[in-house]
Parts: structure tokens; C-alpha cells; sequence
């Protein structure tokens, strides 16, 4: 599952690249039950969903919560020059999928993966999910008044997996069918029955309306403002400088419980900003309500005073339980430099992270060292029982490390710590055909000296690389650091035209369908695919889809652990830190519900204090 969040540091890109083969047939002359297949109000990717048929709201909402007020945000960018967020090309704004479009079902946060009804009333789907049929509520409306029907969805699915961004391609690349029954009824088949997430995927799909589109060429509406179904519509806007959205006051689904005590702000305002500093200090200076803090220093040495003191400005570091993913410096193997695991593996032993943590960072992160840092997917130690019954399938295809070396990074404590991970890097260096000349690290076969770029887009991060940088000079390995806008590192990073970034690679608790667009080999030369890495290995590829087609919750996590371990031990990136808190400061005059759920703050649970 792919789960749409502001990461800490970076937006990732969702993309990936899957050939789909589908019929969409026109209107079906029939419409058949299935009596195995009982509507229901929800589903779950194991076992039952917890809240009941009828819930009042989730948990973790205020059900009672106030409307109105203005929430002002800001975001380090560049700008925008589109709101169409489903196609590769262009930025588009802030907010625009969450605020304009609903979907067929919506995710809770407080369990590892399942989904309510939203557009859709109920779904059927038969044990085996070989398919799924979603009953589209009638009340169901676009901002213009119409309804939306099963022919909004076809020509959703449609425009989506042909014209929009290659990451639609991939993650609905199983279903085989489209069938539209009734005006309130349309069903999917699937190519296979081992892919249980889909009727769960399939419903986070954005539905978009026909009748707008029918007229207009999808990805060239620039910013002409589309027409939607979401709690929100788009309101003023500046061209690449700012963005309000408009609170639907007549919203259709306000009174559903996936949506009561949700989107209580009147108008909620993006300001983009070029340097987060001076963001941060138009957010001091009340020009901003809410921020989430990604600088360990600025947590530290900036939100201090007396508007801190006297409880004006608010501060807290809320504890989450959502996988972190991996942060870290990725590799590009495309670029021949990279194309050596041992030499990726080498150059991980140049970045002292602890040296990083105490003298940068205050102490406040811990080291990553899994894909799926901060949940039970992550593999530990050897690989035993169930997990090395997995692996044991692929032991003539793997490095044999997968199976008696306790995966960590390089760690250099101690005075002589990095002297010593130094030593280590040059010995694999030496054992990769590499060796000194003129006192730089050149390939002694080719003569070709060990050199690349890193890429940035965020100056703050310079005083980690830098460090990093001077590391390698050691080694004899020339490294350069570009800074580039952020649009324009965008349109490099979707293109592969880097030989190493920093970059988040983002999980959910339930991972699935998405995880081909990280390491499949279909999605190496994917124009903007998430696989930054370039991975291709057959066996990921077989391990990836035994994680899609995992039966139960059991099995997901084993077959993710072996995944993550193959996947570490293949020295794709440098893995650099993470944190299981989110740290915000706020105005006083917004409050949050009393429950926080296990992935986090959700400022659509917010409201301004009456």
C-alpha cells in the first residue's frame, strides 16, 4: 500500500513503470450477485477491519470538532505550475490530491491497512479476491452538482493508468477487467487471486469527472482550476507563490463517519517559500500556524522566547508508530561508478555517523538500519525459521553474507573509529580492482579515477555531505556537491540524471503493489519511478511478489524481513538516521484531538479553538 505522506526531509516521487493489459468494456448487460460476496462496509488486507458498519468517526477524531478558521502553511519550494497532481509533468500545488478528489474508500490510521467506504457505499469481493464490486453511494456528488457514477470511475481508471503518471500503470497492473453494471455499480477483475491487496488499492484511486474531462486534454490543464468531489475546492492562488483552498460547505460526505470531525479549517493557505529559514521566521513571526520540523538544530537552538515561554507558540515531539522507511544517500548502479556492489559497500564506511549525531544533530536521531525501520517488517540478526525457509530457496543466487552476517552500517565510535572503518573501505576498494595513483583512487585495470556528484536541492544538508566528502578525499576519491532548485532536482531525479542523492524511501505498514515501483526491474528505465537505485536482480524481483501476494499478516512479515535483508545486503544506499516522533510547533489557537494513531499527527484532524 502506498500511503500519501509529507516525509520529514524529501517528497518522494510515486512512479514506476508496469505494462497493463485491460478490457474496459462498455455498459454490461447484466449484472449478476454473487452470494458468496455479502456487501460490506469495509475490508481488511488481513483479517476483519475494526470499526463497525455505521461507526460514528474514528478513534483518534474529534467527532464534535468546530468548523471554521484559516490554517496557514507554508512549503520550501520553488513554486508550482499545475494542479493536476496524477501526471509526470509539471509540480503541481500543495494539497490538491487530498483536498479536491475522494476515492472509492478511505485508509483509518489506526490500523496497519483497512479501508472504509466513501464514494462507495459498500464492496463485495469473494474469498479467493479474484475480484471486486464497489456500490457507489447515491448521494455521492462533484462540486457542480453532478452525481458520480460507475462511468466516472471506468473513465478514472482509464485516464489514470493511460495518460497519468506511470506509477497508476503499475499499481492497478492486475486487473484484467473493467465492468460497469449499473450507473452505481462497476466491477474489477483480477489477472490472478494471489494479489489480495488490489480490491484495497483500487479503492484509493481518485475519481475524476467525466463530464469535466470529456472536453478537455488531461494533462494540459495547467492552472485552470479542475472540478472535484473532495471537502475542498480551490480558491485564490498566485501562480507558484501561493494556494488557498476553499472548504465545500455543502460537502456531500461531511456526515459519513470516514469524514466527521475531518477537514474543519474554512480555508486552508499555502505560501511557498525558497529557504526554510526564512520560513521558520515567518512562522515566529505568526505568519505561519503549524510547522513540522525536519532540522535537528533548528529543534534544538530556534524555538525559544517568549511567545515559547508563555505557551503562545506551542511545541511538541509526538512519539509515532508508522514505519520510517529509509533515509539515506542513494546510489545510482546505472552510473558505472556504483555498478560494484563491493565499491558501494566501501564508500558506506566514509560516513561517521556518530560524529554527524553529536556534533549536527544533538543526539536526536538513531541510526537506520532496515527498509522498514520502526515496525515488525524489519529484519534483525540471521535470517531463522520461516524467514530462512524463504531465503533458502534463492541460497545459490545470493551473496552468502544474506545468511551468516548480521546486517548493520558502519559505525565509527571511538577516537580511531573512523580511521579504522577507513582501512575497511580501502581494503574493498583494493578487492574491487582499485588502487592508488598520483594520490587518487583510480580503477587499475581502466585507469578511470573514482569520482561522482552528489545532488541537492536543500542547502542545509551541506553540512552533512561535506563532512562525508572530506571522508572520501582521504580514500582519494574526488566527490562534488551540486545545489540545484528544487524543480529542477525533480526533473533530474525522475530522469536518473544523478550519480548520488539524498532521499527518503517512504513505507506503510502494509506493504504491497508499491513495492515493485522501488526495486523491480521493469521500473530501472522508468521515467520517473521510485527506483532511484536502479535495482535489477531476479530474486528481489521474486521476493517483491511474494510480499504482494503474501495470504496473511504472518507471512507479510516474514516475507518482507527477507526482502529487506536481500535488499541491505545489496549496499544500495547509505543509511543515515531516523526518528519515531513528529516534531511540530503550532499556534496556540489550533487544537488536536485527544488520541494520536499509530501513524501520526493528521492536521485534517485539526481545528481553531472557538
Amino acid at each position: 500500500m502506498t500511503r500519501m505522506r509529507t516525509t520529514p526531509i524529501l517528497t518522494s516521487v510515486f512512479t514506476s513503470l508496469a505494462l497493463l493489459a485491460t478490457s474496459l468494456p462498455t455498459l454490461a448487460e447484466t449484472s449478476p450477485g454473487d452470494a458468496k460476496s455479502p456487501p460490506r462496509h469495509g475490508i481488511a488486507m488481513h483479517g476483519q477491519p475494526k470499526y463497525p458498519e455505521g461507526f460514528k468517526a474514528f478513534d483518534y477524531v474529534n467527532p464534535e470538532a468546530p468548523k471554521g478558521g484559516t490554517l496557514r502553511l507554508a512549503v520550501v519550494s520553488n513554486g508550482f505550475d499545475s494542479f493536476n497532481p496524477f501526471d509526470v509533468r509539471g509540480v503541481a500545488a500543495a494539497g490538491i490530491s487530498s483536498y479536491l478528489y475522494d476515492t472509492l474508500l478511505v485508509p483509518s490510521d489506526d490500523e496497519p491497512f483497512s479501508a472504509y467506504g466513501l464514494i462507495a457505499e459498500s464492496l463485495e469481493t469473494p474469498p479467493d479476491r479474484s475480484y471486486v464490486v464497489f456500490n457507489l453511494r447515491e448521494q455521492a456528488r462533484f462540486h457542480d452538482g453532478e452525481p458520480i457514477t460507475a462511468e466516472d470511475v471506468k473513465f478514472s481508471f482509464d485516464t489514470l493508468t493511460t495518460k497519468g503518471h506511470p506509477f497508476f500503470r503499475n499499481y492497478y497492473a492486475g486487473v484484467s477487467k473493467v465492468t460497469i453494471e449499473s450507473p452505481t455499480r462497476i466491477r474489477f477483475d483480477f489477472e490472478e487471486t494471489t494479489n489480495r491487496e488490489l480490491p484495497l488499492i483500487l479503492g484509493q484511486m481518485p475519481i475524476l469527472p467525466e463530464h469535466y474531462w470529456q472536453d478537455r486534454k488531461f494533462g494540459e490543464n495547467g492552472l485552470t482550476p479542475p472540478l472535484g468531489s473532495g471537502p475542498y475546492r480551490i480558491g485564490e492562488f498566485e501562480a507558484g507563490r501561493s494556494i488557498t483552498y476553499e472548504r465545500v460547505k455543502d460537502y456531500w460526505a461531511q456526515d459519513l463517519g470516514v469524514r466527521r470531525g475531518r477537514f474543519n479549517f474554512d480555508h486552508i493557505r499555502y505560501d511557498y517559500y525558497t529557504d526554510d529559514t526564512v520560513a521558520l521566521e515567518s512562522f515566529k513571526a505568526g505568519n505561519v500556524d503549524f510547522r513540522l520540523e525536519s532540522s535537528a538544530k533548528n529543534w534544538a537552538t530556534a524555538y525559544t522566547g517568549e511567545k515559547f515561554n508563555n505557551g503562545t507558540i506551542i511545541t511538541e515531539a509526538i512519539e509515532h508508530h508508522r514505519p520510517t522507511g529509509m533515509q539515506g544517500f542513494i546510489y545510482n548502479t546505472r552510473r558505472a561508478v556504483f555498478s560494484d556492489p563491493k565499491v558501494r559497500e566501501a564508500l558506506a564506511y566514509a560516513f561517521d555517523f556518530e560524529w554527524a549525531n553529536q556534533n549536527l544533530f544533538y543526539d536526536q536521531y538513531t541510526r537506520t538500519d532496515s527498509y522498514f525501520e520502526n515496525s515488525e517488517l524489519a529484519s534483525s540478526g540471521l535470517p531463522t525459521g520461516r524467514e530462512l525457509e524463504i531465503l533458502e530457496n534463492y541460497r545459490d543466487r545470493l551473496d552468502p553474507d544474506v545468511f551468516t552476517e548480521r546486517y548493520a552500517p558502519p559505525a565509527a565510535e571511538g577516537a580511531s573509529g573512523l580511521r579504522q572503518n577507513l582501512r575497511t573501505a580501502m581494503t574493498l576498494l583494493q578487492s574491487a580492482g582499485y588502487g592508488f595513483r598520483d594520490a587518487k583512487m583510480v580503477h587499475l585495470e581502466t585507469g578511470e579515477p573514482l569520482a561522482f556528484e552528489i545532488l541537492l536541492f536543500q542547502k542545509s544538508f551541506e553540512r552533512v555531505v561535506l563532512p562525508f566528502k572530506d571522508n572520501l578525499a582521504k580514500l582519494g576519491i574526488d566527490v562534488s556537491v551540486r545545489l540545484v532548485d528544487s524543480n529542477q532536482y525533480i526533473q533530474r531525479v525522475r530522469n536518473f540524471e544523478f550519480d548520488m542523492i539524498i532521499q527518503v524511501l517512504p513505507q506503510s505498514d502494509s506493504p504491497g503493489n508499491e513495492q515493485r515501483e522501488y526495486w523491480h526491474s521493469s521500473n530501472v528505465d522508468a521515467v520517473g519511478s521510485r527506483n532511484y537505485m536502479g535495482v535489477s536482480d531476479p530474486v528481489i524481483d521474486e521476493l517483491v511478489s511474494l510480499v504482494i501476494q503474501a495470504p496473511d499478516r504472518d507471512e507479510l512479515v516474514y516475507r518482507t524481513r527477507a526482502l529487506d535483508r536481500v535488499l541491505l545486503q545489496g549496499h544500495y544506499v547509505i543509511p543515515q538516521w531516523h526518528l519515531a516522533k513528529d516534531r511540530v510547533a503550532y499556534w496556540h489557537h489550533l487544537e488536536r484531538p485527544a488520541i494520536t494513531p499509530k501513524n501520526g499527527i493528521d492536521l485534517d484532524n485539526w481545528w481553531v479553538a472557538p
